[in-house]
């Protein structure tokens, strides 16, 4: 993980964890609404994915639970600076909860060094991103009492194009993040 490139201490753990909510809270800030949809179009996503391959399976999780308790104690980092416990509990609360899972399995494969070419670190981000959309779609139908197709109509098929996007940007900015490392001799 790039994180590891640099110096470890319990205090650039902490920093980066930090980090990897802030950069998820920053990016909720980017927020489209989807008509006919109660889920927003939003950078978060992009964060998650970014955040798990710089720090890896266990900062990036512990990053991205960080953001839900940030979010669940009041402060206004969710999308359109949106909070609260009944935030998560509600229609979208899937989508927040599956930046966990996201997040771990993600940063599993970025050990492995998937992140670090494009062909390796795309096919990667997309499954990322289906794994938000694995626990999100399926939490709309429960919440929001709503049947399967519905909810793949509301909740995923209009995101799609969306989550290719970010799964492209990143896709391309963790293997540039890489080069420099490698040139200077590290794996």
């Amino acid at each position: 993980m790039l994180a590891d490139t640099l110096s470890r201490t319990r205090l650039h753990d902490t920093t980066f964890i930090i980090g990897g909510a802030a950069l998820t809270a920053l990016l909720a800030q980017v927020s489209v609404s989807v008509p006919g949809s109660p889920v927003p179009i939003t950078g978060q996503s992009l964060g998650v994915i970014v955040a798990a391959a710089a720090l890896g399976p266990l900062r990036g999780t512990a990053a991205q639970v960080l953001y839900l308790l940030l979010g669940a104690a009041g402060l206004p980092v969710f999308a359109d600076g949106a909070s609260g416990v009944d935030r998560i509990l509600g229609a979208t609360g899937g989508y927040l909860v599956g930046f966990v899972p996201a997040a771990f399995l993600v940063g599993l494969a970025a050990r492995r060094g998937l992140d670090r070419r494009v062909w390796s670190a795309l096919p990667l981000f997309v499954a990322g991103q289906l794994v938000v959309f694995a626990v999100g779609v399926p939490w709309l139908v429960t919440v929001a009492r709503l049947d399967v197709a519905k909810a793949l109509g509301v909740g995923f098929t209009p995101f799609i194009p969306g989550a290719l996007i970010k799964a492209a940007i990143a896709g391309v900015l963790l293997p540039l993040a890489w080069r420099p490392k490698k040139q200077a001799g590290n794996p």
